[in-house]
Protein backbone atom coordinates (compact mmCIF):
# COMPACT_ATOMS: atom_id res chain seq x y z
CA UNK A 1 0.00 0.00 0.00
CA UNK A 2 1.73 3.35 -1.36
CA UNK A 3 0.33 7.29 -0.51
CA UNK A 4 1.64 9.67 -2.62
CA UNK A 5 1.38 13.41 -1.42
CA UNK A 6 0.72 15.69 -4.69
CA UNK A 7 0.24 18.42 -2.46
CA UNK A 8 -0.52 19.57 1.34
CA UNK A 9 -0.95 23.57 1.18
CA UNK A 10 -4.25 24.70 3.22
CA UNK A 11 -6.42 27.13 1.74
CA UNK A 12 -4.36 28.29 -1.72
CA UNK A 13 -1.53 26.81 -3.57
CA UNK A 14 2.01 28.44 -2.16
CA UNK A 15 4.38 29.12 -5.29
CA UNK A 16 5.42 25.77 -6.76
CA UNK A 17 3.42 24.02 -4.21
CA UNK A 18 -0.65 22.91 -4.82
CA UNK A 19 -3.12 22.29 -2.50
CA UNK A 20 -4.49 18.87 -0.57
CA UNK A 21 -4.47 16.01 -2.67
CA UNK A 22 -3.29 12.58 -2.11
CA UNK A 23 -3.20 9.06 -4.48
CA UNK A 24 -2.85 5.75 -2.58
CA UNK A 25 -2.36 2.71 -4.66
CA UNK A 26 -2.54 -1.22 -4.20
CA UNK A 27 -2.77 -3.89 -6.19
CA UNK A 28 -2.20 -1.56 -8.77
CA UNK A 29 -5.64 0.18 -8.28
CA UNK A 30 -5.05 3.45 -7.96
CA UNK A 31 -7.53 6.36 -5.82
CA UNK A 32 -7.52 9.95 -5.68
CA UNK A 33 -8.25 11.83 -2.48
CA UNK A 34 -9.38 15.44 -2.54
CA UNK A 35 -7.85 16.76 -5.90
CA UNK A 36 -7.29 20.63 -4.60
CA UNK A 37 -6.23 23.32 -5.76
CA UNK A 38 -3.31 22.73 -8.42
CA UNK A 39 -2.83 19.01 -7.78
CA UNK A 40 -3.35 17.85 -11.60
CA UNK A 41 -0.22 18.64 -13.06
CA UNK A 42 1.10 17.15 -10.62
CA UNK A 43 -0.43 13.96 -11.05
CA UNK A 44 -0.24 14.37 -14.72
CA UNK A 45 3.54 13.45 -13.82
CA UNK A 46 2.99 10.35 -12.56
CA UNK A 47 0.05 8.88 -14.52
CA UNK A 48 -1.72 10.02 -17.16
CA UNK A 49 -5.89 10.97 -16.67
CA UNK A 50 -7.20 7.70 -16.87
CA UNK A 51 -5.36 5.82 -14.73
CA UNK A 52 -7.50 7.11 -11.97
CA UNK A 53 -9.62 4.47 -11.04
CA UNK A 54 -11.68 6.33 -8.11
CA UNK A 55 -11.95 9.63 -6.82
CA UNK A 56 -12.93 11.00 -2.72
CA UNK A 57 -13.40 13.51 -1.79
CA UNK A 58 -13.81 14.86 1.76
CA UNK A 59 -15.38 18.55 1.04
CA UNK A 60 -16.31 20.58 -0.87
CA UNK A 61 -13.98 23.51 -0.64
CA UNK A 62 -12.23 24.02 -3.49
CA UNK A 63 -8.81 23.63 -2.34
CA UNK A 64 -10.36 19.94 -1.88
CA UNK A 65 -11.95 19.58 -5.13
CA UNK A 66 -10.99 22.22 -7.22
CA UNK A 67 -9.14 19.99 -9.73
CA UNK A 68 -11.43 17.10 -10.10
CA UNK A 69 -12.70 19.88 -12.99
CA UNK A 70 -9.59 19.48 -15.19
CA UNK A 71 -8.68 15.83 -14.24
CA UNK A 72 -12.95 14.98 -15.86
CA UNK A 73 -12.03 17.46 -18.72
CA UNK A 74 -8.85 15.51 -19.55
CA UNK A 75 -10.89 11.97 -19.25
CA UNK A 76 -13.75 13.52 -21.51
CA UNK A 77 -12.02 14.86 -23.92
CA UNK A 78 -9.50 12.72 -24.57
CA UNK A 79 -9.49 11.20 -28.15
CA UNK A 80 -10.44 8.43 -26.65
CA UNK A 81 -12.70 8.90 -23.71
CA UNK A 82 -12.02 7.27 -20.37
CA UNK A 83 -14.65 5.31 -18.61
CA UNK A 84 -17.11 7.12 -16.39
CA UNK A 85 -14.64 7.82 -13.08
CA UNK A 86 -16.22 6.62 -10.02
CA UNK A 87 -16.26 9.96 -7.57
CA UNK A 88 -17.37 9.75 -4.06
CA UNK A 89 -18.68 12.63 -1.86
CA UNK A 90 -20.66 13.84 1.04
CA UNK A 91 -24.23 15.04 -0.37
CA UNK A 92 -23.72 17.92 -2.34
CA UNK A 93 -20.38 18.87 -1.69
CA UNK A 94 -19.14 18.98 -5.38
CA UNK A 95 -22.79 20.76 -6.93
CA UNK A 96 -20.76 23.73 -7.49
CA UNK A 97 -17.42 22.41 -8.86
CA UNK A 98 -19.41 19.89 -11.18
CA UNK A 99 -21.39 23.34 -12.54
CA UNK A 100 -18.34 24.71 -13.85
CA UNK A 101 -19.47 23.05 -17.15
CA UNK A 102 -22.51 22.31 -19.81
CA UNK A 103 -23.55 19.01 -17.51
CA UNK A 104 -24.14 17.53 -21.08
CA UNK A 105 -20.13 18.18 -21.84
CA UNK A 106 -19.00 15.88 -18.49
CA UNK A 107 -21.97 14.00 -17.75
CA UNK A 108 -20.42 10.43 -19.13
CA UNK A 109 -17.28 10.70 -17.32
CA UNK A 110 -18.00 10.04 -14.03
CA UNK A 111 -20.67 8.97 -12.13
CA UNK A 112 -20.92 10.19 -8.12
CA UNK A 113 -21.70 8.29 -5.59
CA UNK A 114 -22.47 9.56 -1.78
CA UNK A 115 -20.24 9.02 1.09
CA UNK A 116 -22.14 7.52 3.99
CA UNK A 117 -20.90 7.60 7.81
CA UNK A 118 -21.24 4.48 9.43
CA UNK A 119 -21.72 1.98 6.61
CA UNK A 120 -18.09 0.83 4.90
CA UNK A 121 -18.19 0.56 1.13
CA UNK A 122 -15.58 -1.55 -1.19
CA UNK A 123 -13.62 0.76 -3.30
CA UNK A 124 -11.30 -2.06 -5.41
CA UNK A 125 -9.22 -3.33 -3.25
CA UNK A 126 -9.79 -1.17 -0.60
CA UNK A 127 -12.50 -0.76 2.04
CA UNK A 128 -13.42 2.31 3.01
CA UNK A 129 -14.74 3.61 6.44
CA UNK A 130 -16.37 6.94 6.74
CA UNK A 131 -16.59 9.38 9.82
CA UNK A 132 -18.80 12.43 10.21
CA UNK A 133 -15.91 15.56 11.31
CA UNK A 134 -16.66 18.92 12.16
CA UNK A 135 -16.02 21.32 9.74
CA UNK A 136 -17.21 24.86 8.20
CA UNK A 137 -19.16 22.58 5.98
CA UNK A 138 -20.18 18.47 6.19
CA UNK A 139 -16.47 16.70 5.80
CA UNK A 140 -15.93 13.31 5.69
CA UNK A 141 -13.15 11.51 7.75
CA UNK A 142 -11.75 8.53 5.74
CA UNK A 143 -10.10 4.97 6.65
CA UNK A 144 -9.32 3.05 3.79
CA UNK A 145 -7.87 -0.66 4.93
CA UNK A 146 -5.99 -2.69 2.15
CA UNK A 147 -6.30 -6.50 1.59
CA UNK A 148 -3.04 -7.02 3.59
CA UNK A 149 -4.79 -5.41 6.92
CA UNK A 150 -2.40 -1.79 6.23
CA UNK A 151 -4.67 1.13 6.89
CA UNK A 152 -4.31 5.21 6.02
CA UNK A 153 -6.44 7.27 8.05
CA UNK A 154 -7.34 11.15 6.97
CA UNK A 155 -9.50 13.33 8.71
CA UNK A 156 -9.65 16.07 5.73
CA UNK A 157 -10.51 19.53 7.82
CA UNK A 158 -11.70 18.90 11.14
CA UNK A 159 -12.25 20.18 14.33
CA UNK A 160 -12.47 18.48 18.11
CA UNK A 161 -14.42 15.47 18.02
CA UNK A 162 -13.98 11.81 19.77
CA UNK A 163 -14.68 10.69 16.40
CA UNK A 164 -11.21 11.29 15.60
CA UNK A 165 -9.32 8.82 17.86
CA UNK A 166 -11.81 5.70 16.23
CA UNK A 167 -10.98 7.07 12.50
CA UNK A 168 -7.58 6.85 13.41
CA UNK A 169 -7.29 3.75 15.40
CA UNK A 170 -3.70 1.68 15.15
CA UNK A 171 -3.93 2.85 11.47
CA UNK A 172 -0.49 2.69 10.00
CA UNK A 173 -0.84 5.85 8.31
CA UNK A 174 -2.58 9.07 9.61
CA UNK A 175 -2.84 12.37 7.33
CA UNK A 176 -3.97 14.54 9.78
CA UNK A 177 -5.01 18.48 8.83
CA UNK A 178 -2.46 20.91 11.05
CA UNK A 179 -3.43 24.04 9.94
CA UNK A 180 -2.11 26.05 12.91
CA UNK A 181 1.18 24.62 15.20
CA UNK A 182 -0.48 24.93 18.53
CA UNK A 183 -3.66 27.46 18.68
CA UNK A 184 -6.55 27.54 16.12
CA UNK A 185 -7.95 31.09 16.20
CA UNK A 186 -11.42 31.05 18.58
CA UNK A 187 -13.92 31.86 15.17
CA UNK A 188 -12.51 28.97 13.76
CA UNK A 189 -11.60 26.45 17.08
CA UNK A 190 -14.80 24.05 16.34
CA UNK A 191 -13.78 23.38 12.74
CA UNK A 192 -9.69 23.33 11.94
CA UNK A 193 -6.73 21.50 13.92
CA UNK A 194 -3.61 22.19 14.88
CA UNK A 195 -0.25 20.02 14.68
CA UNK A 196 -0.81 19.75 18.39
CA UNK A 197 -4.11 18.52 18.36
CA UNK A 198 -2.83 16.21 15.16
CA UNK A 199 0.37 14.66 17.82
CA UNK A 200 -2.75 13.91 20.60
CA UNK A 201 -4.86 12.38 18.08
CA UNK A 202 -2.13 10.21 16.97
CA UNK A 203 -0.58 9.27 20.67
CA UNK A 204 -4.05 8.07 21.80
CA UNK A 205 -5.10 6.13 18.93
CA UNK A 206 -1.33 4.19 18.28
CA UNK A 207 -0.83 5.55 15.17
CA UNK A 208 2.26 4.00 13.10
CA UNK A 209 2.94 7.28 11.58
CA UNK A 210 2.16 11.20 11.47
CA UNK A 211 1.77 13.37 8.32
CA UNK A 212 0.85 16.66 8.97
CA UNK A 213 -1.13 18.60 6.12
CA UNK A 214 -3.16 21.60 5.16
CA UNK A 215 -0.41 23.75 6.83
CA UNK A 216 -1.11 27.63 5.93
CA UNK A 217 0.68 28.50 2.97
CA UNK A 218 4.33 29.58 3.07
CA UNK A 219 4.69 28.39 6.69
CA UNK A 220 7.73 26.86 7.81
CA UNK A 221 7.28 23.21 8.71
CA UNK A 222 9.70 22.69 11.73
CA UNK A 223 7.18 24.88 14.61
CA UNK A 224 4.23 22.02 13.58
CA UNK A 225 6.60 19.24 13.93
CA UNK A 226 7.61 20.60 17.30
CA UNK A 227 4.02 20.97 18.45
CA UNK A 228 3.07 17.47 17.39
CA UNK A 229 6.38 16.14 18.67
CA UNK A 230 5.58 17.07 21.83
CA UNK A 231 2.51 14.41 22.29
CA UNK A 232 3.58 11.88 19.66
CA UNK A 233 6.18 10.05 19.65
CA UNK A 234 6.13 7.58 16.14
CA UNK A 235 7.68 8.75 12.97
CA UNK A 236 6.24 12.36 11.59
CA UNK A 237 6.25 14.27 8.87
CA UNK A 238 5.11 17.37 6.71
CA UNK A 239 3.33 16.41 3.57
CA UNK A 240 5.01 17.78 0.66
CA UNK A 241 4.31 17.39 -3.14
CA UNK A 242 6.36 14.27 -3.84
CA UNK A 243 6.97 12.33 -0.96
CA UNK A 244 5.59 8.91 -0.95
CA UNK A 245 5.45 6.37 2.18
CA UNK A 246 5.46 2.46 1.33
CA UNK A 247 3.18 1.04 3.91
CA UNK A 248 4.28 -2.95 4.14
Amino acid sequence: MRLTVLGGCGAWPAAGQACSGYVVEEEGFRVLVDPGYATLPRLLERMGAADVDAVLVTHGHPDHCADLNPLLRARALADTPAAALPVHAPPGALDAVLALDKPRMLASSFTLRELSPGTPQEIGPFRLDVFDLPHHVPNAGLRLTGPGGRVVAYTGDTGPSAELVSLAKDADLLVAEATYPERVPDEDAPYLSSALDAGRTAASAGVGRLLLTHLWPDTPAEPALAAAAASYGGELSVAAAGVTLDLR
